[in-house]
């Protein structure tokens, strides 16, 4: 099994940035990638990024490219999402998520291929 706790919600008017932190335990080496996921109310989740775990390779939604980075720190088996530029649009609870297969360019970006789910962090941008 593994663990995710997400921590570094909050709220933030429009324009700040925001650093989201996901940080693993268990069984983590099991793990392929971490992407993270935002859900806002009435919508369906949608993907926002994804980072693997061993080669550090990134994907990011077109509605985050050039404003969200997402990271890994293998040591502490913590994933990161620093948020710049944060728009109202970006409300949403944040959830990360661990696949534990690996992630193909067809499949990073839907929920199905992540097998484990933190409980989300709320995320409020005010104008």
């Amino acid at each position: 099994q593994v663990q995710l706790v997400e921590s570094g919600g909050g709220l933030v008017q429009a324009g700040e940035p925001l650093r989201l932190s996901c940080a693993a335990s268990g069984r983590i080496f099991s793990t392929y990638a971490v992407g993270w996921f935002r859900q806002a109310p009435g919508k369906e989740r949608e993907f926002v990024a994804v980072v693997s775990w061993s080669e550090g390779t990134t994907y990011y939604a077109d509605s985050v490219k050039g404003r969200f980075t997402i990271s890994r720190d293998n040591d502490k088996h913590t994933v990161y999402l620093q948020m710049n530029g944060l728009k109202p649009d970006d409300t949403a609870v944040y959830y990360c998520a661990a696949a534990a297969g690996a992630l193909s360019s067809s499949s990073y970006a839907l929920p199905y291929p992540y097998d484990y789910w933190g409980q989300g962090t709320q995320v409020t941008v005010s104008s």
